[in-house]
């Protein structure tokens, strides 16, 4: 039985500064909602995207998690 609750989704921030807005999507649907504002409200350009702490953040969790790091 699968328990999970929108509450146990990981989200991460999208930020808009155009609209002014910070909205958080879940991780496994980031790419097409930056994607589908972007389309939808800047006719294509890259405006919205995702937190440029949690990318770098994430990047570092990543290079640890595949033993790119001196950290041991």
């Amino acid at each position: 039985m699968n328990d999970d609750t929108d509450a146990d989704v990981p989200t991460v921030p999208v930020v808009c500064p155009a609209c002014e807005t910070t909205t958080r999507v879940a991780v496994s649907e980031v790419a097409e909602a930056v994607a589908t504002h972007n389309e939808n409200r800047h006719d294509g350009e890259e405006v919205a995207h995702v937190d440029a702490a949690i990318v770098d953040r994430i990047a570092d969790l990543a290079a640890e998690d595949l033993g790119l790091t001196d950290d041991g």
